[in-house]
């Protein structure tokens, strides 16, 4: 049996670009047709000209929390619960609704494997025919039923064991003998622990694909030294499948139906390969075809292809949130302030805002990289456009090309606590 789930996963680098920008325009026309906050959001956008990454980075990011308040609005208007990002309406195409913490409502289309999971269970080592025991949560959230639809796509069938009732959870896997668990890390964790403590074996648990939090290498060995070979992807209640762990462990393999983009977090602005930035999502779904969606999350492309022949882009995973707004002397600063800071100055090129001291003696100072360091003038002008965007005052120092850390912060909280 091929180790790959299609041909897609092994297509040239080049054809898969190709492939993705040539059905870029027309999701894009898609979404201003049939998708009414795109008909707003777009509509001064030529969609035959989006062909291109340069081009799509022209759009406008729509991040969480825009289309919370997007969706917010039109309820109270009495107008579509999802804000006009949907395309689908209630009935026979939607078959069911999901609220996320906000309340963020998604749809989930009719078709097969609507949100794309079967290729992560896949590499993750699920085979057709084979029970998958499903510990996400089939309310409220998506989660649950993500990963059943993904199940059934593949082939398997599903024990829908949801989140809680450990001791139950541990019988019906003794009983059921699956050929492994989906669901959170931790929980897992707990299901082997109280399992060992009720001196049931579970010897069929031998694989697992985990989602929902970080999944460190010491819990990842932690699941190996338990006999249990565990996998990660990266997925999110609006856009379904992100990235995926193979056996290479060697960060995650992005998914065939999405185009990634890794932003300066704060703007729409693409980072150079390996910068840490924010993710952001353009999805090919039509049911709900969200153009340049900010999932908040930060990460960044590693170089070269997957050793499984694999040849999609990687990611190195989730590394942190995006949104660093800080609240500073009793007003927030936002990564974006930053942003607009640097665009002013040619001669800067990145900058990290430092925020130190103790509660109420909060100080700040913004470290801007340039080859300028002995100019005097450029930190004072520099000096007088923090003060002018943030309307606060703080010092600035000129740091060399490089020297600020490659971890996608743009606002860092060092201050006192205690």
């Amino acid at each position: 049996m091929s180790q790959h789930f299609d041909a897609l996963e092994t297509r040239a680098p080049e054809v898969r670009e190709a492939a993705l920008m040539a059905a870029l325009p027309a999701q894009v026309a898609h979404a201003k047709a049939k998708a009414p906050a795109f008909v707003e959001l777009l509509k001064a956008v030529d969609a035959a000209s989006v062909n291109s990454r340069n081009a799509l980075a022209q759009l406008p990011v729509i991040r969480k929390t825009e289309l919370l308040e997007r969706q917010k609005a039109s309820r109270a208007a009495g107008g579509n619960v999802f804000g006009g990002f949907s395309t689908l309406g209630f009935g026979q195409g939607m078959t069911r609704v999901f609220a996320s913490p906000g309340t963020i409502y998604e749809p989930e289309g009719a078709r097969a494997d609507y949100w794309r999971m079967a290729r992560t269970m896949f590499a993750a080592g699920f085979r057709p025919g084979e029970l998958i025991h499903n510990c996400f949560s089939y309310h409220f959230t998506p989660a649950g039923s993500m990963m059943e639809t993904g199940a059934h796509a593949l082939g398997c069938t599903v024990f829908p064991g949801g989140i809680g009732q450990t001791e139950q959870q541990v019988t019906a896997m003794a009983e059921l003998q699956p050929a492994g668990y989906i669901g959170t890390p931790s929980f897992l964790k707990i299901i082997l622990e109280k399992a060992a403590e009720m001196g049931v074996a579970l010897p069929s648990v031998r694989k697992a694909l985990v989602s929902g939090e970080a999944f460190p290498p010491s819990l990842r060995d932690w699941m190996t030294a338990h006999g249990v070979d565990a996998y990660q992807c990266y997925a999110t209640a609006d856009v379904g499948l992100i990235a995926y762990e193979t056996a290479s462990r060697e960060g995650l393999v992005l998914d065939e139906g999405v185009i990634v983009e890794i932003v300066r977090p704060g703007t729409g602005d693409p980072v150079p390969e390996g910068e840490v930035g924010e993710l952001v999502i353009t999805t090919l779904n039509p049911d709900y075809p969200l153009i340049r969606f900010g999932t908040g999350d930060l990460s960044a492309i590693l170089p070269g292809t997957c050793p499984t022949g694999r040849t999609g882009q990687r990611i190195k995973g989730w590394m942190g949130r995006a949104d660093q707004t800080t609240k500073i002397r009793g007003m927030f600063v936002h990564p974006g302030q930053v942003a607009e800071i640097v665009k002013r100055f040619p001669e800067v090129s990145k900058a990290r805002l430092v925020v130190t001291g103790e509660m109420a003696n909060d100080q700040m100072a913004l470290h801007v990289e340039t080859g300028l360091l002995a100019d005097e003038g450029l930190k004072s002008r520099v000096s007088d456009a923090v003060r002018d965007v943030t309307k606060l005052r703080g010092e600035v120092h000129l740091v060399a090309p490089g020297s600020l850390a490659n971890d996608g912060k743009v606002i860092e909280d060092a201050r006192s606590y205690q």
